[in-house]
């Protein structure tokens, strides 16, 4: 394999390399580093609103037929909500057999979670709560909260009305095409200071936890990495496979992707580049801009998988026996906690905070023992994120018939 250092990929390897050197080394330094990446996360989140809003009105209106809409997002929900559920299934039973919290002392969890606990009760989990959450204030106040379901409903509503116009709206159309190739052309911009959000984020988790952070619950970490990487390999993998094309082959295609995930531990910080990756895949842009941006919201398998692992560490740490009905009931309420949790570092650990809340026989205090590791459990979760998104996109464009492989695209481009 040839070195090419002007290469993103590599970049973005020696960046991480470089930050948990630096972190190593030089601890204080590098504790002070995050800023980098949280610099460039907010770069992405800039222009993540406006991009979902665009490719989904396009893909829409684009589509034409609103009964093919209705069918693919309906399509899309169902898909995302039996996965994710076999994902918190998958966690509960993986705990119960490896039992990562019995004998951990209760006690030695340190750290301040007034922040998560503080923001979970300040947000309602209740499904009526859930609903109305997802109508924004104004049409502006849906792009300044940073949420991204006001977004997908905004442009869903756009994009039917657009449609209806039919031939009226071509131009508002083509237009939106214009202004969607200039913030993707940002978004290449920004993607050249990757390399040194990895660096910097990196150099902060080494620093600021230290390599010794990752003794005393590596059983957790463990068990959390090994539960992802078999869901993504058996699951997912299985789920690629029934629909015809390769997982691992699939997983190379998008390294770059996953490889600013590894570095950044966001999912959101790889979603626009994803949803221009996909095209090239195969995957019609009406089906990438629909499904894509609706699984970073409905289908967080690796969110749902840290969060009913996380949920009975913690039971067993304070040794809360739960019966097989407690179970199956934490199970419903991660089924709706985990709902609109965003790819950002620290959502999961609010979204566990919410979930402990509605569920008084586990201690939330016990949430300090895993503060001090949830930034190395963010990456893995983040990246299982992203994959299950890309899966839901190829499938369900190929049930569609809405998947045309690569190599079709090039012989119908030769033969135009």
């Amino acid at each position: 394999m040839k070195f090419n250092i002007k290469s993103l990929t590599t970049q973005v390897i020696l960046g991480i390399f470089l930050g948990i050197l630096v972190g190593f080394m030089f601890p204080e330094v590098g504790s002070q580093l995050k800023v980098i990446a949280d610099i460039f996360i907010k770069l992405v989140k800039m222009v993540i609103a406006p991009i979902i809003f665009l490719t989904i009105v396009i893909g829409i209106a684009g589509m034409g037929d609103l009964k093919k809409v209705g069918k693919i997002g309906g399509k899309a929900l169902l898909y995302f909500e039996i996965v994710s559920t076999i994902a918190l299934a998958i966690g509960i039973i993986v705990a119960n057999l490896i039992k990562a919290g019995k004998g951990i002392d209760a006690e030695a969890g340190k750290g301040d979670i007034s922040k998560y606990t503080d923001q979970a009760a300040e947000t309602s989990h209740s499904f009526m709560d859930f609903v109305v959450s997802i109508i924004p204030d104004s049409f502006i106040g849906a792009f300044a909260s940073g949420e991204l379901l006001p977004v997908l409903l905004l442009a869903i509503l756009f994009g039917i009305s657009l449609a209806h116009l039919g031939k009226k709206g071509k131009p508002v159309i083509e237009f939106f095409e214009k202004v969607a190739d200039v913030f993707f052309g940002i978004v290449n911009i920004i993607m050249k200071v990757s390399p040194f959000a990895a660096f910097g984020a990196m150099a902060y988790t080494i620093g600021e936890f230290g390599v010794e952070s990752l003794v005393y619950l590596g059983k957790l970490m463990g068990s959390v990495y090994i539960t992802m990487a078999l869901f993504i390999v058996l699951i997912l993998g299985g789920i690629a496979k029934m629909f015809g094309f390769s997982i691992f082959k699939f997983i190379a295609y998008i390294k770059e992707e996953i490889l600013l995930v590894v570095g950044t531990s966001s999912s959101e910080a790889a979603l626009p580049k994803m949803m221009e990756k996909l095209e090239k895949y195969g995957c019609s842009k009406p089906v990438v801009g629909l499904v894509l941006p609706t699984g970073y919201s409905f289908n967080l398998d690796g969110t749902s998988i840290y969060l009913s692992m996380a949920a009975l560490f913690i039971a067993q740490a304070y040794g809360v026996d739960l019966s097989i009905g407690q179970q199956i009931t934490l199970l419903a309420v991660l089924m709706l906690t985990s709902k609109g949790a965003a790819g950002v570092t620290g959502s999961g650990f609010v979204t566990l905070a919410a979930t402990l809340a509605v569920f008084p026989s586990i201690p939330v205090e016990g949430m300090a023992l895993i503060l001090g590791v949830d930034r190395f459990m963010s990456e893995a979760r983040a990246i299982t994120n992203l994959i299950g998104n890309g899966v839901a996109t190829v499938v369900i464009s190929k049930t569609e018939g809405e998947f045309k492989p690569v190599h079709e695209v090039v012989k119908e481009s030769a033969t135009a």
